[in-house]
């Protein structure tokens, strides 16, 4: 494991949260948009080719599902859990705060904004100097091992892409952002619905990946709702705390995921259609702009376009002359 890879993520706490949660992490995750439902957003957002797209999405062994295995499965910021909180008009004395839930989101976004520029350094071995495609380098005869350790770049840079992608799919699925609000009293058992119909504003990962750190966070501070919720799980959150119950707090098990169609919180209204509606719409906007990102960062003999070219197609050597 690389912790260069997840700067800031928890910066006293994370490396013991890291090899406790690798120690005894379940293989299959039941906090997160199922992998088949990971495989279907990634699908319907993407347009490669299907080998390529393959190694991205597949519901077991794409990188899309890489943060639901091992260690990873148990790191609430890969996921956007434990950003909860209800206005005292809801529930007086809820146990966190708006600023509490709000950090907790904040490391969510954080984890995504390390990816994308990993991501970005990593394409840099996709092409020579003079733009032209490396052959051993974008080759995916073989399967990608999602390990955290040097690969071709091209499973490097999906790699990071996909485990940058899928906390901020799960926040759709685990969050109100998207939801209609259920019939009777809004509470724990029933938090509020945004009813959000747009991509999170918050969620502006190519441009707080260009920022320093502190001024990004301080700006997506400033987009986040009042009333938005994620759930709690009984995973380690951002200070290394790993909550046994969720007691007194929204809970995702319970209360707001749309992990699946059969979820509670799914069967108001439309609620999952409207998270799966988010996460694909997301994906979307993510892709476009990491492309955007390498066509700025890489100019010279269009090295950028020629990136993108091998990252789309199955045999770029012959697609991208």
């Amino acid at each position: 494991m690389s912790y260069g890879l997840l700067p800031s993520l928890a910066r006293t706490t994370i490396a013991a949260v890291f090899v406790g949660a690798l120690a005894a992490a379940p293989t299959d995750s039941a906090l997160a948009f199922t992998g088949g439902n990971h495989e279907s957003v990634t699908r319907a957002a993407l347009p490669w080719e299907p080998v390529t797209l393959s190694e991205m999405a597949d519901n077991r062994d794409g990188a899309i599902n890489a943060n639901d295995h091992g260690g990873y499965f148990l790191i609430g910021p890969l996921h956007c859990d434990n950003a909860d909180y209800l206005a005292p008009r809801y529930v007086p004395d809820y146990p966190r705060s708006r600023d509490e839930a709000t950090t907790e989101l904040l490391a969510c976004i954080r984890t995504s904004v390390a990816r994308f520029r990993n991501a970005v350094r990593a394409a840099d071995g996709l092409v020579d100097a003079d733009g032209k495609v490396r052959a051993d380098q974008s080759d995916l005869s073989s399967h990608c091992a999602w390990d955290e350790t040097p690969d071709r770049a091209k499973c490097d840079v999906l790699e990071q892409l996909g485990r940058g992608w899928h906390q901020i799919q799960d926040f759709y699925a685990h969050s109100n952002w998207s939801d209609r609000t259920a019939p009777g009293p809004v509470g724990l058992a029933d938090p509020p619905g945004l009813a959000r119909t747009g991509v999170a504003p918050f969620l502006d990962i190519r441009r707080y990946s260009t920022m320093n750190d502190a001024d990004w966070t301080r700006e997506a501070r400033t987009r986040i709702p009042v009333d938005l919720t994620t759930g709690c799980y009984s995973d380690f959150d951002s200070t290394g705390v790993k909550d046994g119950d969720c007691a007194g707090r929204v809970t995702h098990n319970r209360d707001l995921n749309k992990d699946t169609a059969a979820s509670r919180r799914s069967k108001t209204g439309d609620n999952f259609g409207h998270a799966v509606s988010g996460a694909t719409a997301e994906t979307t906007r993510q892709w476009n702009d990491f492309k955007a990102e390498l066509l700025t960062a890489y100019p010279d003999h269009r090295r950028g376009e020629q990136m993108i070219c091998a990252l789309v197609h199955d045999d770029p050597v012959s697609s991208c002359p």
